[in-house]
């Protein structure tokens, strides 16, 4: 089922983005009075289709892609019959290259609108929690392996990130951290003050270690804040609820273990899966003590309730309008320096790079539509920043010959086209079978 779930996260978060890829295509070609022959979301074979005056708009079997047939355009449906005609009034070919550059711009700026739109939804209706630089090292902080290996250890305090100071904790486990160069903390240990160097390529060395449910956490998997906390909500038939655990409890101890954060639960947890144990709970002002049946997994079945002051923040349309925009622009800029790690050898494409099968898991088996919404405006990102590559068969590629055109006011040969489209059609089916065959590869081994 969770596969499902995935799979159903996917397809539908893709869909609705390449449609309005492809709507942003066909939108600025009827605007210019292009002739528009086919608009499918999918790839063939078809399952379904309509025709509406000149278009046939219809669904495709396989759903991760589509397109838009432009008459008078040489595409990756490869049409060279008619390319070989004397160009029509309505074909792509003999519109003026500013027109035709836009019509092939189209896609990238409706992705960018979606994306952006996303995100300033997102940022107006959640907001934003804030912890503090004074809550975050009131207890210090709780060091994953990977931090332990770097020399952060559980109990230190964050004082400098990069060597300035910090006002919330997400700058400590921010792109600037993970995709910066020569990034270091500051941590206080015994009233000492300590410099550790984060490695140019640590990026690499979390995504790798981190398991694929782990994938969406794994900064906070690195490192996280020491909470105390008490019992939130109860799962129903969990055995929390069946060891009598209400909502308020503070758990004291188990298994005679002492207890005062999340983290020390969850570690002793581990330890007793699937066997009973005795907890002591403070309920009010007295201790009461349970009898709990761990589960196989090590958990009991509650949501935690953080006792750090969390500050929530609510954002005004205009306020969020800017937020928004920020957070959008910032999935391009992160790209860009993670390209930038590739190309300098500081990461191997084979560990950066993901496919639709990573991509389904960043989704998770769980459908969570607060999830699902800023992973689709991620993405949408992304495929615009994926689409103005100037490689040839993408929209970049495309605008890059146009531009020449419009520049040198000479028009590429149609057979200079047709070679070069053919080209990118193998550099993308390349890519699109290295990023499947690694998910593949990542995934058993």
């Amino acid at each position: 089922m969770e596969v499902l779930i995935m799979a159903g996260q996917l397809i539908l978060g893709l869909s609705i983005l390449v449609g309005l890829h492809e709507w942003g295509h066909m939108a600025a070609a009827k605007m210019f009075g292009m002739r528009v022959e086919k608009y499918f979301i999918g790839f063939p074979p078809k399952i379904f289709s309509i025709q509406r005056g000149e278009t046939e708009y219809g669904i495709g079997a396989i759903p991760l892609g589509g397109f838009v047939k432009i008459s008078g355009m040489i595409d990756e449906s490869m049409d060279t019959a008619t390319m070989s005609q004397e160009p029509q009034p309505w074909e792509f070919r003999s519109k003026p290259a500013w027109q035709r550059l836009i019509v092939m711009l189209g896609g990238i700026f409706v992705n960018v609108v979606v994306g952006v739109f996303i995100f300033i939804v997102i940022a107006y209706h959640e907001g934003d929690k804030i912890l503090s630089r004074e809550e975050v090292n009131k207890y210090g902080i709780v060091a994953g392996p990977l931090a332990e290996e770097l020399g952060i250890k559980t109990g230190d305090k964050i004082v400098r990130v990069n060597g300035k100071s910090f006002s919330n904790f997400s700058d400590v486990v921010s792109s600037e951290v993970f995709l910066g160069t020569n990034s270091s903390y500051t941590v206080s240990r015994e009233g000492k003050e300590i410099d550790i160097e984060v490695p140019n390529n640590f990026i690499e060395q979390l995504s790798a270690k981190s398991s694929p449910e782990e994938q969406g956490a794994f900064r906070v998997n690195f490192i996280r804040p020491q909470e105390p906390f008490k019992i939130g909500e109860i799962v129903p038939a969990s055995p929390a609820e069946k060891a009598g655990l209400m909502v308020g409890d503070k758990v004291v101890s188990i298994a005679g273990k002492p207890i005062q954060f999340f983290h020390q639960l969850q570690t002793e947890l581990k330890t007793l899966k699937g066997k009973p144990a005795q907890m002591v709970v403070q309920r009010g002002a007295g201790l009461k003590t349970l009898n709990a049946n761990i589960s196989e997994d090590g958990t009991l079945g509650f949501y935690p309730l953080s006792l750090l002051n969390y500050t929530a923040v609510e954002y005004t349309l205009f306020q969020a309008i800017g937020v928004g925009t920020q957070d959008a622009f910032k999935v391009v800029f992160d790209n860009i320096k993670g390209f930038g790690k590739i190309f300098r050898g500081e990461v191997s494409a084979s560990k950066a790079l993901s496919g639709p099968i990573g991509i389904a898991r960043m989704f998770g088996g769980v459908w969570d539509w607060s999830r699902f919404w800023y992973l689709t405006g991620l993405l949408s990102m992304v495929l615009a920043f994926m689409n103005a590559l100037p490689i040839p068969a993408l929209d970049g590629g495309h605008a890059v010959i146009l531009s020449y055109e419009i520049i040198s006011g000479r028009k590429p040969s149609d057979k200079f086209l047709e070679n070069a489209q053919k080209v990118g059609m193998v550099l993308l089916l390349g890519l699109m079978a290295f990023a499947i065959f690694n998910d593949v590869w990542k995934a058993v081994f």
